[in-house]
């Protein structure tokens, strides 16, 4: 095989392994927030 072949082969199988190498899982914190109470109905005016 010639030079060139060499080297576009050699570029196509590291753009494949780069592409298809799996995603990386990010670590994701839940923050539980505090339950607040419902507002009371205390009337029209009040």
């Amino acid at each position: 095989m010639s030079t060139s072949t060499k080297l576009i082969l050699s570029l196509c199988t590291a753009a494949f392994l780069a592409a298809c190498g799996g995603p990386k899982q990010e670590e994701v914190v839940y923050v539980e927030e505090p339950v607040s109470q419902e507002p009371v109905y205390t009337g029209k005016y009040k």
